[in-house]
């Protein structure tokens, strides 16, 4: 009851309130508005009469100087003396009436002066038109110093000097004469009222003394002082088609801190008008001040309603507070009592489900866990024990070393996945954003799985389609890491004898022309999910409760961790997926194309057959091919390619190079290759495009007559190097025959190794110097800078640096390397450290270093990146 009685009070208190705001503020609003109408009525008002006032005086003053030239001319009619005679008498005349020169105006236009200085039309058009026409005219024009004047013509036919008859006797006046006439810099009643005779372009024929412009429009957008010009332009424009239609013109317009009143009228017997400016300053004042005593009332009246009516309200709050107080209060602690116990309630149950959630989740993980951690663990150390029984078997010793190789990389997979999730959970997972080339990722992610694929003899195929802009910027290791993560579940959820196809395709990016998207898919024909998994396949400790899965081993992390670093790269992940069809995901990401100075791909203009049984990729092949001067047919099974060769030979339009896919459906690539040379007469240089690895089919493929290998994915580049070797050294049109492979060869090249752990540096020297690298060991990173320092200069090719380290650690020795006053201050320094998130890769590249290998070392990686620095 209370609380409604309060309610009641209050908004009708506010209410009313409001009701005397509003009208009290309308009421002010409404009489400022009535001021300022009125004033601007009258100004019109009053500005009209004063332009016929100025327009009457300067019609007056133009028909008595017309009359003075018809007396010149009734006084000395034409022919009425010689030519000389009648020029010296109508020039003395025209002085002694106050004009400035006298001319006759000739047929084309010319003037022939009779006395004073040579003078010319302003715009002469209109001039000649109303002389033409007989007709009286008044005109702006210029004498001989280019000062302004204004010209009286009268139809007249006086003979001219040249025999020619006039058109016009012309007489000039100085405009200051017409503005002292016209009196256009001050009213009397008012001195603020000035005026100026214009034109239709604006340009001035008398202006007031105040006016500093040539041009009277551009006078008024000098007015605005650069602000509101559309108002401006606005303003010119109704005036100039008000002056088109001989229309008077009136408006009032709004300068910063001011308002002014323009009247615009025309002139009689001219193309000039007339333009009367008033200032409304000493008005404004006036109606501002009738505005604030109309405020000051407004406030005075709401003030006194608000006091009768806050009296009212306060008596009636007190009568109605004292007689409920004690209710009010009585009823305010039983509801708190209750609500206090209802809060309890909920927080207990909120905390016995937060703590059965979190229970579950642990137990869960660490069943899973558990049973990922200990079997490997049990290979490692049950292989171990084998090994060391069977030391004498040799053969058994390696089975039982490759068992622990196999069973450590998927123990580091483990750590990895749970390590990767405490930082995302933690918030502290960040992208290292560096130019990249997706023809390397693809290639290093193919080499990577090929043992995989091939330990399960499973069907792996790569296919690009459409990449013009391989190089991009991103996070080439969280790039990796997603592919890897969706390759490993396809070939871990894969049966033997499956397929398993990653594509890579590109398209515009919304983001604009500096970016483009890129469009990844992975397709398997796995075991596949269910509906109910698949909608939960991407949430952490996720695995599908299904004995098909019980001996697949994993953290069920990896997809959570894959879709957080597709979200933090801004793309989009979706996943279809059937039980016992296979699984298909699809990425988009845009990525920002990096800024990389393009090698000039041209090849000669070569024709070449693409066998392939996919046709999409047949043809982004041929039009990469074609972009680098190639042209290419393809056909789509190895039947297709013998017949099409045939053909082509018997037209005498053989092909150079055939690219022939190893897996093809029927005839396979090898069979396809020796019926191709069984029916051709001379060798044709056959390249085997796969990408599984080259070496386990070379001498079956080099026995059908194959003559290379290009392993996918087929880049423009890659396409482009790979047949680079048989343009160079011969003529255009004959291959040459590939080089043999590329082996590492580091005979003779010195590493400086920093690195404090003993078991560690056993480890790395065991392994790099089977690569025929000679380490020298340094047991701290100030040891490191010491022995740089003091190393002749081309000793050392390289530096391997742990990172934490005693006395110096890894960080801060880079830095010290990169200042050091020695020629070999800038050698390649390759971190070899256990810190192997994006943040410690970024600080490694911060601190000078030129790239990172992850513990435990792969000596295959470190390998490639040491050739890669060690060759620039």
């Amino acid at each position: 009851m209370k609380y409604n009685t309060m309610r009641f009070l209050k908004v009708s208190l506010a209410l009313v309130v409001l009701l005397c705001v509003v009208v009290f503020t309308f009421l002010a609003y409404y009489m400022n508005y009535q001021s300022s109408a009125t004033i601007s009525e009258i100004g019109t008002i009053y500005m009209a009469g004063l332009n016929e006032r100025i327009s009457m005086h300067f019609e007056t003053t133009i028909d008595y100087n017309l009359n003075q030239i018809e007396s010149i001319v009734q006084n000395y009619p034409p022919r009425s003396a010689d030519y000389g005679t009648l020029a010296e008498n109508m020039g003395s005349n025209a002085l002694e009436r106050g004009f400035v020169s006298l001319a006759l105006y000739a047929e084309d236009g010319a003037f022939e002066m009779l006395c004073g200085e040579q003078i010319q039309v302003t715009d002469p058009e209109p001039f000649f038109r109303s002389m033409q026409s007989q007709e009286k005219k008044v005109a702006v024009g210029t004498d001989e110093t280019d000062d302004s004047i204004v010209l009286l013509g009268v139809p007249a036919a006086y003979e001219m000097a040249d025999g020619r008859e006039s058109l016009a006797l012309v007489v000039a006046l100085p405009t200051d004469y017409f503005k002292q006439i016209l009196a256009l810099d001050a009213d009397e009643s008012n001195p603020l009222v000035y005026s100026h005779v214009i034109r239709k372009d604006g340009t001035f024929v008398i202006q007031s003394s105040d006016a500093y412009r040539g041009n009277y429009f551009d006078r008024l957008r000098s007015l605005y002082q650069g602000e509101n010009l559309e108002e401006a332009e606005k303003h010119i424009t109704d005036l100039y088609e008000a002056m088109q239609k001989n229309e008077p013109y009136s408006v009032v317009y709004h300068l910063p801190g001011e308002r002014r009143h323009l009247y615009c009228t025309s002139l009689p017997n001219s193309e000039w008008y007339l333009v009367t400016a008033m200032p409304y300053g000493q008005l404004d004042e006036v109606v501002s001040s009738m505005g604030n005593t109309w405020t000051s009332l407004v406030l005075g009246g709401c003030a006194l309603i608000l006091i009768v009516l806050g009296s009212i309200f306060v008596y009636y709050f007190r009568l109605t507070r004292q007689q409920m107080v004690d209710l009010d209060n009585a009823r305010k602690t039983a509801e708190k009592s209750l609500t206090m116990a209802v809060d309890a309630r909920r927080d207990a149950e909120k905390a016995q489900r937060a703590a059965e959630h979190a229970n579950k989740a642990k137990s869960e993980f660490l069943s899973n866990m558990s049973h990922d951690i200990r079997t490997p663990m049990n290979a490692i150390v049950g292989m171990t024990a084998i090994a060391t029984a069977n030391i004498e078997n040799r053969q058994q010793v390696q089975h039982c070393l490759k068992k622990i190789s196999l069973s450590s990389q998927h123990l580091l997979g483990l750590i990895n996945d749970v390590l990767d999730m405490s930082k995302i959970e933690s918030g502290k997972m960040t992208l290292n954003i560096d130019q990249v080339s997706l023809r390397e990722v693809m290639d290093s992610i193919v080499s990577i799985v090929q043992p995989q694929v091939k330990a399960k003899h499973q069907n792996f195929n790569v296919c690009i389609y459409d990449i013009s802009s391989e190089n991009v910027c991103c996070d080439s290791v969280r790039l990796n890491q997603v592919l890897l993560n969706f390759l490993s579940n396809a070939i871990k959820f894969t049966p033997e004898g499956g397929t398993i196809q990653i594509t890579l395709r590109e398209t515009e990016s919304p983001k604009g022309a500096e970016y483009v998207r890129i469009l990844l898919q992975v397709k398997d024909t796995g075991m596949g999910m269910s509906e109910e998994f698949k909608a939960k396949v991407f949430e952490s400790f996720t695995r599908e409760d299904n004995t098909r899965i019980h001996r697949t081993e994993g953290t069920g992390l990896g997809m959570a961790i894959t879709k957080y670093i597709v979200d933090a790269m801004g793309g989009t992940i979706q996943v279809e997926s059937q039980q016992g069809v296979g699984t298909e995901f699809n990425v988009t990401l845009d990525f920002e194309k990096a800024e990389v100075a393009e090698v000039d791909m041209v090849l000669p203009p070569w024709n070449m057959l693409v066998v392939d049984d996919d046709q999409q990729l047949c043809e982004s092949t041929a039009s990469a091919l074609q972009s680098i001067g190639i042209k290419a047919d393809w056909v789509l099974s190895g039947e297709e390619a013998v017949e099409m060769v045939v053909k082509k030979h018997q037209r005498r339009e053989d092909y150079q190079v055939i690219l022939l896919d190893w897996k093809l459906p029927g005839m396979d690539g090898i069979s396809t290759a020796k019926a191709i040379h069984a029916r051709m007469e001379g060798d044709i240089p056959i390249l085997l495009i796969s990408a599984y690895d080259w070496g386990e089919i070379e001498d079956e493929a080099r026995q059908a007559g194959i003559t290379g290998f290009i392993s996918k994915p087929l880049f423009k580049s890659t396409l482009f190097y790979g047949l680079k070797k048989f343009a160079d050294g011969k003529e255009e049109g004959e291959p040459k025959e590939e080089s043999p492979h590329h082996a590492i060869d580091f005979n003779g090249k010195h590493v400086l190794l920093a690195e404090d752990n003993e078991l560690n540096w056993e480890i790395a020297e065991e392994l790099l110097t089977d690569l025929g690298l000679q380490l020298d060991h340094a047991e701290n990173g100030q040891i490191c800078v010491e022995m740089l320092q003091n190393s002749q200069p081309g000793h050392y090719s390289a530096v391997l640096m742990d990172i934490r380290m005693p006395v110096m650690t890894g960080y801060e020795a880079a830095v010290a390397i990169r200042k050091l006053d020695h020629p070999d201050a800038n050698l390649p320094i390759i971190a070899m450290t256990a810190d192997a998130f994006s943040e410690d890769i970024k600080h490694c590249l911060d601190c000078g270093m030129n790239a990172h290998v992850a513990k435990p070392i792969d000596v295959r990686e470190v390998a490639r990146l040491l050739e890669k620095y060690m060759e620039n």
